[in-house]
């Protein structure tokens, strides 16, 4: 989300060098209104650790599905737009794991049918209920992700070779599966097993999705500069082969139509922006 109002503060954090391969970022968010605020989020097919401080908040699926969050819950990948609710006086931190770093953290690339479950659960200790009662006594967001970084050295495995080939892996032109197949030795087909393994999603879930994000940006930057958008000029920059098939993403990501999205993108929260 470009524009910012003035009871619905949010923050960007960026993360250091040494942890650039495990978050992408830190988003903090912060309700300092009367009322419950209302936004959406995009997809980001990341997985997501969300501390919330203050009143209970809540997300609610495509499908209707609301969960409620009180102090910490883990969610992902999210490969779809969901609504999150800040009440009044609420606060959140999501941290936006990276590629197969969720898998390296918790052992595992997803959460089971996409269910929102509290990390304690996932290691079997209690050690984020500590550092939930540890991050609100920190008063600054940029300490908390600090603090979370610190925390994370204990617990975060080495990323094997097959995930650091497929993780770096930049070229458009050649298809990622079948290149780091024939540099490692590896067959096609283990190569897609190890990636939807890892990082929770297949190589073409990814191709998809990052299609989509590309006109996502561009969309956003001609309303940025107040410009009209040209939509068979977003069809070809793409790589679309039609209107329709541009549509058939929006649908399947946000469940509204290219046009509704210039409609209502002052309330969702893109956070792959930079």
């Amino acid at each position: 989300m470009k524009k910012t109002e003035p009871e619905y503060h949010q923050l960007r954090i960026s993360v250091p060098t040494e942890f650039e391969n495990v978050f992408s970022h830190f988003y903090y968010a912060e309700n300092t209104s009367n009322e419950a605020l209302t936004k959406t989020l995009l997809p980001t097919y990341q997985t997501i650790l969300l501390f919330c401080f203050g009143e209970n908040a809540s997300l609610t699926t495509q499908e209707k599905t609301t969960v409620t969050v009180d102090k910490c819950i883990v969610f992902g990948p999210i490969r779809h737009a969901f609504e999150y609710t800040l009440p009044s006086k609420t606060s959140i931190l999501v941290a936006n794991f990276k590629d197969d770093a969720f898998y390296r953290f918790f052992g595992k690339s997803a959460i089971e049918n996409n269910a929102a479950l509290h990390p304690d659960e996932l290691l079997r200790e209690n050690c984020f209920t500590d550092l939930w009662q540890e991050l609100a006594t920190i008063p600054f967001p940029e300490q908390q992700v600090d603090h979370i970084i610190e925390f994370c050295r204990l617990y975060l495995k080495d990323q094997d070779t097959t995930s650091r080939l497929l993780s770096s892996f930049t070229d458009e032109n050649l298809n990622p599966v079948k290149t780091i197949a024939e540099q490692t030795g590896q067959s096609e087909r283990n190569i897609q097993l190890k990636h939807k393994e890892k990082f929770g999603y297949s190589s073409k879930e990814i191709n998809r999705y990052s299609r989509f994000l590309k006109a996502i940006k561009i969309i956003e930057k001609k309303i940025e500069n107040q410009d009209t958008v040209e939509w068979f000029s977003i069809i070809d920059e793409c790589g679309y082969y039609d209107q329709s098939q541009l549509i058939h993403d929006f649908k399947h990501f946000l469940n509204i139509s290219p046009k509704q999205y210039l409609k209502f993108q002052q309330d969702i929260c893109n956070p792959r922006s930079e």
